[in-house]
């Protein structure tokens, strides 16, 4: 299938890449922008090549991103996110796409960034890098597809914390927490930037039509938060809340040995066709 690299965005001598990959036959095509997990430190768009050939074969052109992440911390990665979706909504006849067919995908961490940005695509801290002769377009997008998200940050650092201090602490836990401080720094940014508790606050944001895609088990994305006062794990806590507040989200389950499997990809696919073609 065709695929066009692009250099999007440029902070000082430093160049962010996209990756966009096109359907073949007549468009213009929906499109979902696709963001790589990486716990906000690592890793970059070749994560979600493979998933975005699915999608383009499924006929959704999807683009995938490298951004700031790590030491430039929280919101740096919002704003590039942001910057992304309006450059390819005012680039959309250019690369034969419906700049009103557009929704979001993202893998944990990168989950969190997709369901964060559909929730506030006005927020004058993520839309604030302009882009010169498209003043008018804004990020706002019609679905938003999560694959086992970081939806709450502070909740899944504690988790980390209080596994680690326990007999026999999972590998993940050694880095996970330095990962946190890294780049969200403090815990008042983990609470603020944070879609579960965004929810929980009552806080004005946009609920486009979302899917939870969750292996189990899976205790570094799928667990009890002892804070939350409730007994709903993370996926089904974040849906009941989205639900409350007028937002449709599926939460589907997969086995957690084959949650890479294309098949998994595939029912992503279905979502995205069903709100977007």
């Amino acid at each position: 299938m065709p695929t066009t690299d692009i250099e999007y965005l440029k902070h000082g001598d430093r160049v962010l890449n996209m990756r966009l990959f096109t359907p073949e036959g007549d468009g213009p095509h929906p499109i979902v922008l696709d963001l790589h997990p990486g716990a906000w430190n690592n890793g970059d768009l070749t994560q979600c090549f493979a998933r975005d050939e699915v999608l383009a074969a499924a006929g959704i052109a999807a683009a995938t991103i490298d951004f700031r992440q790590a030491e430039d911390r929280y919101p740096s990665s919002l704003l590039d996110v942001n910057y992304a979706i309006r450059l390819l909504k005012s680039r959309a006849a250019e690369f034969n796409l419906d700049a009103d067919r557009f929704g979001l995908a993202g893998q944990s961490s990168g989950g969190h960034l997709a369901m964060l940005s559909a929730m506030r695509p006005a927020d004058p801290r993520y839309s604030e890098i302009p882009l010169e002769g498209a003043e008018h377009v804004d990020a706002s997008v019609q679905c938003v597809g999560m694959m086992w998200p970081v939806i709450n940050p502070l909740s899944r650092y504690r988790h980390a914390l209080r596994l680690r201090v326990g007999e026999n602490p999972p590998a993940w836990t050694e880095h996970i927490p330095g990962c946190h401080d890294i780049y969200w720094v403090s815990d008042e940014n983990m609470s603020e930037g944070n879609p579960m508790l965004a929810l929980e606050r009552g806080e004005d944001v946009k609920l486009p039509p979302a899917i939870w895609i969750q292996g189990r088990p899976d205790m570094v994305h799928d667990y009890l938060d002892p804070e939350s006062g409730g007994d709903l794990t993370e996926p089904d806590r974040f849906a009941a809340n989205y639900r409350k507040a007028g937002g449709e989200c599926e939460v589907l389950i997969i086995e957690q040995d084959t949650r890479s499997a294309v098949e998994n990809s595939e029912k992503l696919a279905e979502f995205f066709a069903k709100h977007l073609l």
